[in-house]
């Protein structure tokens, strides 16, 4: 992402780790959250990579029709299963957004002066006011379970719900963080 380099360094660090918890959950889960905690990693490291600051590493023009095709097909992923509900659909969007996002990050030039250099202003905010959306929820459905005390007590820490909604909810911060540079 174009940036200072701390704060994509930040970025970077927060979406590797979500991406690391995430694998942790895989090993601890099964069924319908296994599935979801393998969308969630894709999209962490993915989100890791993509936001390594340009300054200190400039990507090979290339690299961004490869994120464009992973998520391209993480995006088909959730949708095969969205079908079976749970958190799928809005795996789609963060796979679609990060599409977005790779197609606009790549070369300007590329377009043929169709769109902006940072991507079609009216999507973009779109993106913004869902994630913005989302966090605000994510962060309302987290503060009952720390304030209630038990809500996620014992058992394994890679399976206590409130550390996957702070990683959901560390995501999502991190996704509009990288739209706004957009």
């Amino acid at each position: 992402m174009h940036g200072p380099a701390l704060p994509g360094w930040l970025l970077v660090a927060l979406c590797a780790l979500s991406g690391a918890y995430c694998l942790l959950r895989i090993r601890a889960c099964a069924g319908e959250q296994r599935r979801a905690a393998g969308g969630e990693a894709v999209m962490g490291f993915g989100m890791a990579a993509m936001a390594l600051p340009a300054a200190v590493l400039t990507p090979p023009p290339w690299s961004w029709a490869v994120y464009a095709a992973v998520f391209g097909a993480a995006a088909l992923h959730g949708l095969a299963g969205a079908r079976r509900g749970g958190h799928h659909l809005h795996h789609v969007i963060g796979s679609l957004a990060m599409v977005y996002m790779a197609v606009a990050m790549a070369d300007p030039g590329a377009h043929g002066g169709h769109t902006a250099a940072g991507g079609v202003p009216l999507l973009t905010g779109t993106l913004l006011l869902y994630y913005a959306v989302y966090v605000l929820r994510a962060g309302r459905r987290l503060v009952p379970a720390r304030a209630g005390g038990g809500a996620g007590t014992g058992g394994a820490w890679t399976l206590r719900p409130e550390f996957t909604l702070v990683c959901r909810l560390a995501m999502g911060l991190a996704m509009l963080a990288m739209l706004v540079t957009l």
